[in-house]
């Protein structure tokens, strides 16, 4: 997973596409949160925000 992480960086960077870093982390932040939630007694109130 860190080499993963280290070559998309590393191609954004080559790419000069840094601005899309903030939605990639965006969208794993909501993914994350989404699967956490999934089986928990607080997914009602999640997917309210949605």
């Amino acid at each position: 997973m860190n080499a993963f992480i280290k070559e998309l960086w590393a191609f954004l960077r080559t790419r000069k596409k840094l601005w899309l870093m903030p939605v990639i982390i965006i969208m794993v932040a909501i993914g994350a949160l989404l699967i956490a939630a999934q089986g928990s007694v607080i997914a009602p109130f999640i997917y309210t925000l949605f």
